[in-house]
């Protein structure tokens, strides 16, 4: 696993990728995964480059491989997660109903907070169902921030 980092207008921001896919993203204060070394490639420069475009409001979606290690459930939860669309949130029962567990919201919740490669897989538009943000690696402001860059609408009522 190598991995990159760079600054950016969300902060220090370090991309790992291996076997040709983007598994980690790392938050200016999140550890590095274990094993990763420093490096690039041409996989992280385009990471880099639709980050850079995604923050600076130029890209809506991420057209990168990813490969997240995670249980079965939680690909899926990342599974779900990734088909919200930009600009619009989801609660987590919306998720764990789409996983097919609807009562496994809390579940859901756990997955988000172990997302291994946040912004690529979008789990900021994740959002309580009374419309609360709720934790975020890396902290609410960043998620506030993220959520008002894609001018996010509130969830329907009901």
């Amino acid at each position: 696993m190598i991995i990159s980092f760079q600054q950016s207008a969300i902060g220090r921001i370090g991309i790992a990728e291996s076997g040709g896919a983007i598994t980690n993203l790392c938050f200016e204060h999140d550890l590095v995964p274990e094993g990763a070394e420093p490096g690039t490639s041409d996989l992280l420069r385009e990471a880099f480059r639709q980050l850079h475009a995604y923050v600076d409001g130029g890209l809506r979606v991420f057209n990168l491989p990813v490969n997240p290690y995670g249980t079965p459930f939680m690909q899926e939860v990342w599974r779900q997660v990734t088909a919200v669309p930009f600009g619009q949130t989801a609660s987590y029962r919306d998720i764990a109903r789409a996983a097919g567990n609807p009562n496994a919201f809390r579940a859901v919740g756990m997955a988000n907070r172990r997302n291994p490669i946040p912004l690529f897989i979008p789990c900021h538009r994740i959002i309580g169902a009374n419309g609360k943000l709720t934790g975020y690696r890396g902290g609410l402001a960043l998620k506030r921030r993220l959520l008002d860059l894609e001018q996010c609408r509130p969830l329907p009522s009901g």
